[in-house]
């Protein structure tokens, strides 16, 4: 129970009135703002007053009664600033970190949402504009004294509410019930001193405001003032319930002081602060000319003096009149104060303004002063302008030359300063120096680089200053670069070799404003002054070939830009090593025979090592020569050569250093000699050449020859010799074919060839065999076995129809046609053949050849068969209708043919017997009487053709019909009998040949589209 009871905090419910806020310092530093309307609770745990800030406008005053303080925030009835300061002061902050303070305002000022929450009854009756921004606080005020009491006074009373709750280490208990009370009256507030609201040399009018009347309505006012004497004894002057009031009779330019206090039931406030107020004075005396005090361009700063004689409490004011120069407006004021100085702007550069000063007070204006000029400073001038360069830069200067400012700002330009800077613009910043300063318009730029970028730019000075610089785009100049320097001397990479060096050397320290882009090296050899160019190009090194082993070369170097060549460096020697041999001379051949050559050669120089051995080469061609000997002989002997042909032969030498070079080929040609023996033959079989021969050629008789010329050997063949062995040997022209006549059938004969020119008789070729073909065999006899009216069945010799594998003999039929050319038919071993598609009635010329391995036979003569005439067509079976005791026959009718009546033939059988006709004519029906009712009756028909120049030709006979005699039965099965034997007696009709190709087509159609129907089901799906 004691830890609870020293535990009690002492909340007091602080009411936040409409229009008011509450700043609240926490513990933490941080300032929040309650505004109204809202209830604040503030704690107090060691009964400590907090520490509060009184805004100007406020007093605080802290009453003790019965044991209890309350702190009073009383808001004075008008604020002036600096007007006075609080009754009480507040007391020092206490030393407790966790203290709150809070300051109120009388402004209204909303709260951050996230920092109070809200209290019941706090907002029924807000007006709708607060309650979207109201959000209430709480702030606590800890005691740890039993009671500790706030109050704030206002216009109206102050409702306040108090509650308790008590802690205890983290744990809060709940607020207790909260109970409202109201604080008591009191007098009024400290009022706000009295000011002068008119006033004349002997009178004034003070006016003052009402202060907070504390609950309690104020009923007079107090007004005192010293006399005029100037003690601090006061009297009073007026008393009474008005705000204002008029003293008169007062002497001129004279010093009151007043103060004022305020009196309700409650008592007399307090007097406000001593204020003094003075009466007006005369009409002040003429001020003296004003002066400047300083100019700008468009600005002057103009000050004036006070009136001489004026009394310092007479307050004046001056007006400042100001007429421009040429305007014809005359003095206008441009100022109208107390101050005794004013900046006039808004004025024009370099012009001349008049200006004069008036003063006045209460009573009336004074005379002007005197009339002073003042002129304004002039503008900057603005940048030069059309910079430019004058003429052709040259490579360490060019010449700048640009106009005046079209704006000289009001003054003339009395110097020109040009800048340069080297670079280019927008890379990096420029660095400008000085490179001219007068008053011409054009400057030379010298002791510059070659082949640099610089930028120029120029502004000019005036009176009213230095024209910005930044304002103009500079001019970007590019100087010509120059030649560059001289280089240091090449020098040698590695060690020389024999025969080349490689050279490399730095470029030039001075490029001359241009990059290097070419290098020229001159070599010079041993003992000559006089060099010549061996590399030109943009490399740092080079390598210089085709030199002498063991010798002293000079060379120098000399650098190139856009600009030219520059000067060459100084000379270097160098001197190559050892080297292979130089090349031979061409080597000299001598041919001995046409088939042997000696080549010899001479010595090259060494170039300082012993040549050790000499390599020749041999060759037909000069692009495919191989090596054919090595050694130190300076001599060689070539067989085995062919007769009259070109030969190339080269050497070199070797020696320790390495291998010389070839020495240029030499050609050679060996002595003709007899030609080369014949290589190769062919018996000529060919049929373009057995048909071109006469016809005494006979293949069994004669031996065609073909061979291929050999190599004359440098004289042209004139002819060729054909031995055959027993025989007289043959002597032909210069031709590659012959044909030997007059031979014997099946005969082997042994051939060879040899070739003559006119250095004599080559050599013989190989012995070959050939063998002369048989005889041919003679045609057969040709017959005709069987024919028809399109077909002739033909035979020939004496053999089986069908041929056997064995057979060498084989046949040629041909046939001639109508332009009397004939036509192969058949080639082969049968001896039958099937000539179709023939014409009826007409004549056909065949004739036929027989051949073997021996050649073809000679044709037999012709032979002429003749095809028969057609037969009519066969008909259709004939149509059987029985009438009683007859029957009537009919057919199809068959048209003319080729101009040949058609007759019909119509047959019958009775029973088993024979048919018998019993009809023939052209009619196409027949009706036959007397039937029997017992017999069964056939009939066919058949058409007959009737030639003029031949024997009838009887076509075959159709298909036979049935007539069943008729039965006699009962009337139900006689009925029955009769109908089968109508439907007996009617012929079986075949289809005609439009319903079998419908039949067909249907038949396809249904077939093809089963067969889709498949593939779109087994296939695609």
């Amino acid at each position: 129970m004691d830890i609870l009871l020293a535990c009690f905090l002492q909340v007091i419910l602080v009411q936040v009135n409409p229009g008011e806020a509450f700043t609240i310092q926490r513990d933490d530093g941080q300032i929040q703002c309650i505004t109204g309307p809202a209830q604040v609770p503030m704690m107090s745990p060691n009964g400590s007053v907090p520490q509060i800030y009184v805004p100007p406008g406020y007093v605080q005053q802290i009453i003790e009664e019965n044991g209890v303080r309350r702190v009073l925030v009383l808001p004075q009835t008008e604020f002036h600033p600096g007007g006075h300061s609080p009754l009480h002061h507040p007391p020092p902050p206490p030393p407790h970190a966790h203290l709150q303070a809070f300051i109120p305002h009388p402004h209204i000022m909303h709260p951050h949402p996230h920092l109070y929450s809200g209290m019941a009854g706090g907002t029924g009756d807000m007006n709708p504009q607060y309650i979207s921004q109201y959000h209430p606080a709480h702030t606590t005020i800890y005691s740890e004294q039993g009671q500790f009491t706030h109050t704030h006074t206002h216009t109206h009373t102050l409702l306040l509410y108090q509650m308790v709750q008590a802690m205890c280490n983290c744990l809060q208990g709940v607020p207790s019930e909260p109970v409202s009370f109201t604080t008591l009256s009191c007098e009024p507030d400290r009022p706000s001193p009295p000011r002068k609201a008119s006033g004349t040399k002997s009178s004034l009018v003070l006016q003052w405001k009402a202060p907070c009347d504390n609950g309690s309505k104020i009923q007079n006012y107090i007004l005192q003032w010293d006399e005029g004497k100037g003690t601090d004894a006061f009297e009073q002057c007026y008393y009474g319930p008005q705000k204002q009031y008029r003293l008169t009779k007062l002497s001129t330019a004279s010093r009151y002081y007043f103060r004022l206090a305020a009196k309700n039931d409650m008592g007399v406030s307090e007097f406000s602060e001593v204020v003094h107020i003075m009466t007006s004075c005369s009409v002040p005396a003429p001020p003296l000319s004003p002066e400047l005090i300083q100019s700008g361009v468009t600005w002057l700063c103009v000050r004036w003096h006070r009136p001489a004689g004026s009394p310092k409490e007479d307050e004046i004011s001056y007006v400042l009149e100001m007429e421009e120069e040429g305007s014809g407006y005359g003095f206008q004021a441009s100022y109208d104060g107390d101050e005794l100085s004013h900046t006039v702007r808004n004025l024009h550069r370099s012009t001349t303004y008049r200006f004069r000063v008036i003063a006045y007070n209460a009573e009336g204006k004074s005379i002007p002063s005197g009339v002073s000029e003042f002129t304004t400073a002039p503008d900057r001038p603005g940048c030069p302008c059309r910079l430019a360069v004058k003429g052709k830069p040259h490579p360490t200067s060019f010449r700048l030359t640009w106009d005046p400012p079209k704006d000289n700002g009001g003054s003339d330009v009395t110097k020109y300063v040009a800048e340069l800077s080297e670079g280019l613009s927008g890379m990096f910043q420029l660095s400008f120096w000085c490179v001219y300063s007068g008053s011409a318009m054009e400057c030379v730029c010298d002791d510059l680089s070659p082949g640099c970028s610089y930028q120029a730019r120029v502004h000019c000075i005036s009176a009213g200053g230095e024209s910005q610089v930044c304002l103009t785009e500079p001019l970007q100049v590019q100087t010509p670069p120059v030649p560059p320097g001289p280089c240091q001397p090449p020098r040698v990479v590695g060690k020389p070799k024999a025969r080349e060096v490689q050279l490399r050397w730095a470029p030039p320290l001075v490029d001359g404003g241009s990059a290097v882009s070419l290098y020229s090296v001159e070599m010079f050899a041993p003992q000559v002054d006089e060099g010549w160019e061996v590399y030109q190009g943009s490399e740092l090194d080079c390598t210089v070939g085709s030199l002498l082993p063991g010798r002293t070369y000079g060379f120098r170097l000399r650098a190139a830009n856009k600009a030219g060549y520059g000067p060459f460096s100084e000379r270097s020697e160098v001197t190559t090593g050892p080297g292979a041999p130089e090349a031979c001379r061409p080597p000299h051949v001598t041919c001995k025979s046409p088939t042997c050559a000696v080549i010899s050669w001479e010595s090259p120089p060494c170039n300082g090592a012993a040549v050790s051995e000499y390599r020749l080469e041999w060759g037909a061609a000069e692009g495919s020569m191989q090596m054919c000997y090595t050694g130190a002989a300076l001599s060689h002997e070539m067989r085995g050569l062919l007769p009259a042909t070109n030969y190339f032969c080269r050497v070199q030498a070797v020696n320790v250093a390495g291998v010389g070079p070839f020495s240029d080929a030499v050609l050679c040609q060996t002595p003709c000699s007899v030609p080369a023996p014949v290589s190769k033959r062919d018996e000529d079989e060919d049929e373009e050449d057995e048909e071109a021969r006469p016809l005494l050629y006979s293949p069994s008789t004669c031996l065609g020859l073909r061979w291929e010329a050999p190599c004359d050997h440098g004289s042209e063949i004139t002819s060729y010799q054909i031995d055959l062995g027993e025989r007289q040997p043959i002597l032909t022209g210069p031709v590659t074919k012959y044909i030997i006549q007059n031979l014997q059938p099946d005969t082997t004969y042994r051939i060879r060839i040899q070739a003559l020119n006119s250095l004599g008789a080559g050599p013989f070729s190989h012995t070959f065999k050939l063998k002369t073909k048989p005889l041919p065999p003679l045609p057969p006899r040709l017959e005709c076995t069987a024919s028809s009216h399109q077909t002739l069945r033909l035979k020939w010799g004496d053999g089986p129809a069908k041929a056997q594998p064995t057979d060498s003999l084989q046949y040629h039929l041909q046939m001639e046609d109508k332009n009397g050319r004939f036509i192969s038919l058949y080639k082969g071993p049968c001896h039958t053949h099937k000539v179709q598609r023939l014409n009826e009635s007409t004549s056909y010329v065949f004739r036929i050849q027989a051949f073997n391995e021996a050649g073809e036979g000679p044709f037999s003569t012709v032979y002429t068969f003749t095809t028969p005439l057609s037969p009519p067509a066969p008909l259709k079976a004939p149509r059987v209708e029985r009438v009683d005791e007859s029957c009537e026959v009919s057919w199809e009718t068959l048209p003319p043919m080729k101009g040949d009546p058609v007759i019909y033939c119509l047959q019958s059988m009775q029973g088993n017997s024979e048919f018998k006709q019993i009809y023939k004519g052209s009619a196409t029906s027949y009706q036959l009487p007397n039937l029997s009712s017992s017999t069964e009756y056939r009939f066919r028909v058949c058409a007959i053709r009737q030639c003029q120049d031949a024997p009838e030709i009887i076509g075959p006979y159709s298909s036979t019909v049935i007539l069943l005699p008729p039965r006699v039965d009962t009337p139900g099965v006689s009925g029955a009998t009769g109908s089968k034997a109508a439907e007996a007696q009617k012929p079986k009709r075949s289809l005609t040949d439009e319903q079998f190709s419908f039949l067909i087509i249907a038949l396809l159609a249904v077939t093809s589209i089963l067969i889709a129907v498949a593939i779109q089901y087994f296939v695609i799906e």
